[in-house]
């Protein structure tokens, strides 16, 4: 049985965006802000973050796709997928690992908010998700990405830990890149189609 577009739209959106980020930036700020203090703080400021990141993301390929022709777009989306999926392939596991501290002066939420905005504005998942909208629904884009944003935020505040203890990072690193491999792929068809 054949899953309906928007529905297949969010399954891969969700899938692409939570394999990527899983052991990021992102998921490594909210495991070390949650260690120090609340959790809701944390995962409110991370869920807006990724809202408005994800926001002007969707709006910046759905405004590309409106100018330029679609198999252009398909062949830089194939191009930035592989780059991707090459670079997570190879990718050390100390790379991520960073030390962050709190802005003196701001509640953990403000903290949170501005830390993931700065980490993650023009990361590649932004440039996935925007790739994305560019050819596929953008709401369905939004919600897949949103939801698996917000997902790995709450993997990192309540289990990260324990699942990167049992998986190394650089296993997840690689299946990421795999599935940014996949996609790009997928992206080059069209460009021949």
């Amino acid at each position: 049985m054949l899953l309906p577009e928007s529905a297949s739209v969010f399954l891969s959106t969700f899938t692409l965006v939570s394999v990527a980020e899983i052991g990021d930036k992102s998921q490594l700020v909210c495991m070390t802000l949650a260690a120090r203090h609340r959790h809701w703080p944390v995962l409110l400021g991370a869920t807006l973050a990724f809202m408005i990141l994800n926001t002007l993301a969707v709006l910046f390929g759905a405004g590309v796709a409106a100018w330029v022709p679609e198999r252009w777009i398909a062949a830089i989306v194939a191009v930035l997928f592989g780059v991707f999926g090459i670079h997570a392939l190879l990718s050390r596991e100390d790379e991520n690992s960073q030390n962050v501290e709190e802005k003196p002066g701001h509640g953990i939420f403000i903290t949170t908010l501005l830390l993931i905005l700065v980490a993650e504005f023009g990361d590649k998942t932004q440039i996935a998700v925007a790739g994305l909208a560019s050819s596929l629904s953008s709401l369905h884009v939004w919600l897949g990405a949103t939801s698996a944003l917000v997902m790995v935020s709450v993997l990192g505040i309540w289990a990260g830990r324990t699942v990167l203890q049992r998986l190394p990072i650089h296993w997840l690193h690689r299946i990421g890149g795999t599935i940014f491999l996949l996609f790009a792929i997928l992206a080059a068809r069209r460009v021949f189609a």
